[in-house]
């Protein structure tokens, strides 16, 4: 007999009554954080998450409060006027808190894409022919072509850190070696979007400011998954998206303030020349910064905590639960990949890892799966979205695989119906 489909998961009501904390990983309640997020109510278990996740009731309700309340330029004057202000520096608080720097080291981008290219042209121009960028083949095309294309500008060598295709690790035997007298900075992601590998940002940040060079990490894939704190993690600037987090879309870079004030960006002469108001072009769009700002709120109410801790201490725990309810689906999904037996073949295998998994379906389709999985309601796309460096390594251009990517709202029926899925399209 034919394979029948599995049901989708049944429609919720469109504001359930939150449920009882269902003692998780670190009091983690999936459950309750799943009735916050309206596009989950269709049913629909979604493995996209690191493309984007699915936005919460709060979020939307922070960004339409902003667009109907009275609103104008800036200032102090009225109180349209205060209401744009109070927004402004509530992002940045909550950036701030979110990634551990100052306020005024957080600064809004419309895409880390377009932080990265804005910066690099900023600064290269302080680069001179024969001076050096390092690149990783780890990358998102984000992270290397707004650095390629800075280097060849001014006519600076770009120097190489290969990945091991066997650990889906880079290979840092070779690092002090690509670092030299002439090296400016050193670009790397915090972690890959294609295989969820970490690379050791301390270890590398260390070797690279012993040379006098920059850290410029690409933070998109790391932030939603790992609590952050930029001067632990010894780097110069790191770039994240919202959106990838529960919050709207829109992106923020949070650096040191030396970094930030050395800088000269190009700008409108009467614009502000204050840090970090001189790296924002135009007016701010005040609605996305609240709904970012009601994004980093919702995460730190994830775990109950005490009622006087700070906003900061409270996403620390709160991404620490996060990291252990995604890790232990990610052990979940892993084992009933492997389960599976040589019909998938698993390239997500770095020793540190986000709760993202790349797989390969030898002699089937992984776009095929794509199709299968989503006519059954589930969501896990084939690509090499945007990180063509690992994927070449990999051998993966001419066969994309299938990217099987956890969120915070991600619970074990999901995985267990993904699991299913696969088997049905491998039978």
């Amino acid at each position: 007999m034919p394979e029948t489909a599995r049901p989708a998961r049944p429609a919720r009501p469109a504001r359930p009554d939150p449920p009882r904390p269902d003692g998780g990983p670190g009091g983690y309640d999936v459950a309750a954080l799943r009735a916050r997020v309206p596009a989950l109510a269709s049913g629909t278990a979604y493995f996209d998450g690191p493309g984007g996740t699915q936005t919460p009731r709060a979020v939307a309700e922070a960004m339409a409060a902003v667009l109907t309340a009275p609103l104008s330029n800036r200032g102090r004057l009225h109180r349209a006027q205060r209401n744009a202000e109070d927004v402004v520096a509530a992002f940045r608080e909550a950036g701030a808190d979110l990634l551990g720097v100052p306020p005024t080291s957080v600064v809004h981008g419309r895409s880390a894409t377009q932080l990265t290219f804005d910066l690099s042209r900023t600064l290269a121009r302080d680069w001179e022919p024969g001076d050096e960028v390092v690149l990783t083949r780890l990358e998102h095309d984000a992270n290397l072509q707004p650095w390629l294309l800075a280097a060849e500008r001014v006519g600076a060598r770009v120097r190489w850190l290969e990945l091991d295709p066997a650990t889906a690790e880079l290979d840092l035997s070779a690092l002090e070696q690509v670092l030299t007298g002439r090296t400016r900075l050193l670009a790397v992601t915090g972690a890959s979007n294609l295989l969820g590998t970490r690379p050791p940002l301390r270890r590398i940040a260390a070797a690279v400011h012993a040379v006098g060079a920059l850290v410029w990490v690409d933070g998109v894939h790391l932030v939603p998954h790992e609590p952050v704190d930029l001067p632990a993690l010894g780097v110069d600037a790191l770039v994240c998206s919202a959106y990838k987090f529960l919050g709207p879309h829109c992106a923020l870079l949070a650096a040191t303030p030396r970094l930030l004030e050395r800088l000269a960006p190009d700008k409108l002469r009467p614009s502000s020349d204050d840090v970090p108001e001189r790296f924002e072009l135009g007016t701010l769009p005040y609605e996305v910064l609240a709904g970012v700002t009601a994004a980093v709120d919702l995460l730190a109410e994830l775990v109950p905590g005490r009622p006087t801790a700070s906003r900061r201490e409270r996403l620390r725990r709160s991404m620490r639960a996060v990291h252990a309810h995604e890790t232990a689906l990610r052990v979940q999904l892993e084992e009933g990949l492997d389960a599976l037996g040589g019909r998938v073949v698993r390239h997500s295998r770095a020793a540190e890892r986000t709760p993202t998994v790349l797989v390969s379906l030898p002699g089937r389709s992984a776009a095929e799966a794509a199709r299968f999985l989503a006519e059954r309601d589930v969501l896990a796309p084939a690509g090499t979205f945007y990180a063509t460096e690992p994927a070449r390594v990999l051998g993966l251009l001419d066969d994309p695989p299938l990217r099987v990517g956890l969120a915070p709202y991600t619970d074990a029926e999901d995985v267990a119906r993904l699991l299913d899925g696969l088997r049905a399209f491998l039978r």
